[in-house]
């Protein structure tokens, strides 16, 4: 976004140099125009000797191929103030779109956090009831497990792999957690997370 608006600045910036060197140009066309017509106007009344009207004659020449250059010049000027008025308008074109996008994905990320926050709270709520009836030795042992592994604490047994390391147990181990009773707390000897057995441990 600020690449982009930065492209901006600096485009329009470039503009609006150019439509002052454009406002010159037509300036100095029109001063020729006006001295032309001036001379002109002098040499079709015939004021002055035949000297002074040759004189005009040959200005008014000179002033002509002048015009022309000054009027290419001109036109050079006004393409280049047209390309760069066109730049703008697409740059600001392409900042609108991105900063619509923008809008859309704030708004999607704050719904997002939203409903994180909704069911955080909903989560929360009743951990107040799971922790009276686990003990206190078993959550203090849980937070510690919890803060040294990244936030997880415990990991379901699938398939003979611990769902924290995501390796598969030796047979030492898995007859040490199939014989273990129900209510005791198995840890993965290569994570250390709390080990949780269900029926698609393959036990």
């Amino acid at each position: 976004m600020s690449s982009l608006e930065t492209a901006i600045v600096n485009a329009r910036t470039a503009a609006d140099d150019v439509q002052g060197e454009l406002g010159k140009s037509e300036q100095d066309v029109q001063l020729v125009r006006d001295r032309a017509a001036r001379n002109q106007q002098r040499l079709d009344a015939g004021q002055g000797t035949p000297k002074d009207l040759q004189a005009l004659q040959h200005e008014l020449t000179s002033l002509a191929r002048r015009q022309g250059d000054l009027e290419d010049i001109e036109i050079e000027v006004m393409e280049r103030a047209e390309s760069l008025a066109a730049k703008v308008t697409t740059l600001q074109q392409q900042h609108a779109e991105l900063a619509e996008s923008v809008d859309v994905l704030q708004r999607e990320l704050d719904e997002a956090l939203r409903t994180f926050d909704d069911e955080a709270t909903q989560v929360a709520s009743g951990r107040a009831d799971i922790v009276a009836g686990v003990g206190d030795e078993l959550v203090a042992l849980y937070e510690k497990i919890r803060l040294s592994s990244g936030g997880l604490a415990a990991a379901e047994i699938k398939h003979r792999q611990c769902g924290g390391c995501r390796l598969e147990l030796n047979n030492v181990d898995l007859n040490r957690i199939r014989i273990a009773p129900e209510d005791e707390v198995v840890r993965c000897e290569e994570c250390r997370r709390i080990m949780i057995r269900t029926g698609e441990s393959g036990l």
